[in-house]
């Protein structure tokens, strides 16, 4: 298991940026697949992007594709998630999460932060 707190978030015009970060508590960090969901109020929660242990490989839902970059700092054991031109629809708690051998599927992770509120107005 891995803890995972993240940060950034917050209220932001339509238009706007923010970037989200995610702290992991492990040494072991750097073999983990981070991943970044959210969930909008009634709604269930979905993917957003992920990113594999190396930086190499990323993955994004066709929503937030040319707007929303994953990266991460395997020596600062953080991913972030890059969020420009927001739109209302972007409103959600965003979680971050880690898994050994995950892509863009939740049951594939197997630690997940408390999440942080995204909130867009128009």
């Amino acid at each position: 298991q891995v803890q995972l707190v993240e940060s950034g978030g917050g209220l932001v015009q339509a238009g706007g940026s923010l970037r989200l970060s995610c702290a992991a508590s492990r040494r072991t960090f750097s073999i983990y697949t981070m991943g970044w969901f959210r969930q909008a109020p009634g709604k269930e929660r979905d993917f957003v992007a992920a990113i594999s242990w190396s930086g190499g490989t990323t993955y994004y839902a066709d929503s937030v594709k040319g707007r929303f970059t994953i990266s991460r700092d395997n020596a600062k054991n953080t991913v972030y998630l890059q969020m420009n031109s927001l739109k209302p629809e972007d409103t959600a708690t965003y979680y971050c999460a880690a898994g050994a051998n995950a892509n863009v599927l939740q049951l594939q992770y197997t630690s997940w932060g408390q999440g942080t509120q995204v909130t867009v107005s128009s």
